[in-house]
């Protein structure tokens, strides 16, 4: 009787340790719900989200269901990725609880077509920094790093040859951006017309990628991101990662 009074306490503090151990860094929220578009690229971008929990040992819970974004789901979460989003994905509601989520000092990674969602609330369009407006066809441009103060450029060079649909972007919709990524229009054709709509491009500047420190939390975009390979690219995997170990942690590594 008295060996097995010894073993349990140490058999608790084997698992209490394993629970330790095993414990993931932060917790991430997918989230894919499409109202317009859909993109193909979905399902690779959730592929690669999901080698990437593993790789950096982080959890991940891939949603398409509006209701989940609620506060009591959202408080198990470090960072909420919208990943390909399209048009009036949240109502009334669930609008507060994202806002509500970031105020309380969590983080929002946008992918892409997270620019063009939710057009008719202001404080979305404020964190995402820009809002779409149209696209060429798909082209090869420069793309250039502009600002290595922020995880995830390690594996990008200064400038490089990238194939993209590149996004044209409103106006800057809030003062607390920085840029980190723009795409030379010198190099492509940028001009669109879609009968309702035209673009000329952005001129001198474009940016691609940026983030800021947002309503009490960290809000992190890329415009990469629209084709099912690009999820297959290191350099792209790795930006995406920065940007999300950034939002979810306030950690940067560049500093």
């Amino acid at each position: 009787m008295r060996a097995i009074v010894f073993r349990i306490p140490f058999l608790l503090l084997l698992i209490t340790l394993s629970g330790v151990t095993m414990a993931k860094q932060f917790n991430v929220l997918l989230f894919t719900k499409t109202v317009g578009w859909h993109h193909k690229s979905i399902n690779a971008g959730v592929t690669a989200f999901e080698k990437m929990a593993l790789n950096h040992h982080f959890s991940l819970d891939w949603q398409e269901d509006a209701n989940l974004i609620n506060d009591e789901n959202l408080a198990r979460f470090d960072v909420v990725v919208f990943l390909q989003t399209t048009g009036d994905v949240l109502n009334s509601t669930q609008q507060k609880a994202l806002e509500k989520f970031i105020k309380s000092g969590k983080g929002f990674v946008g992918i892409h077509s997270a620019a063009d969602t939710e057009y008719d609330w202001p404080w979305y369009g404020e964190m995402i920094g820009h809002r779409f407006v149209i696209h060429p066809v798909i082209q090869t441009a420069k793309l250039s790093v502009i600002n290595r103060q922020f995880p995830g450029l390690e594996y990008f060079p200064d400038q490089l040859l990238w194939t993209e649909e590149w996004y044209e972007y409103g106006p800057a919709l809030s003062d607390n951006l920085t840029y980190i990524m723009s795409v030379d229009e010198s190099t492509y054709d940028p001009k669109a017309d879609w009968g309702r709509v035209k673009g000329q491009g952005m001129g001198k500047f474009h940016p691609i990628a940026w983030f800021q420190k947002f309503d009490g939390g960290r809000a992190f975009y890329t415009g990469l991101g629209h084709m099912p390979a690009t999820y297959e690219n290191k350099n792209f995997i790795e930006h995406i990662f920065g940007g999300l170990y950034w939002a979810a942690t306030g950690i940067n590594t560049s500093q």
